[in-house]
């Protein structure tokens, strides 16, 4: 799954447009490194957020396409 879409389904960003503008600024890594809005997002993997002055490190455990608010937090681990 791309990282982009992975961001807005999880609900850590809330717009996919956001979650690739912030790709293309170099604020989001993947296991330290930096990614582009087409990565692709891996179960196990460790995806780093920098949004202003807030970091936010998750790990995926789990990729669905589409989902509901209450089991968001079953798609990530906040590290």
């Amino acid at each position: 799954m791309r990282v982009d879409k992975y961001l807005k389904v999880s609900r850590l960003i809330k717009r996919r447009t956001i979650a690739k503008e912030a790709c293309l600024q170099g604020r989001i890594t993947i296991n330290g490194r930096t990614a582009k809005a087409g990565s692709e997002v891996s179960v196990g993997d460790t995806i780093t957020v920098q949004l202003g002055n807030n970091t936010l490190s998750a790990r995926v455990l789990k990729l669905t396409e589409s989902c509901k608010k209450e089991d968001t937090e079953a798609m990530f681990e906040i590290l």
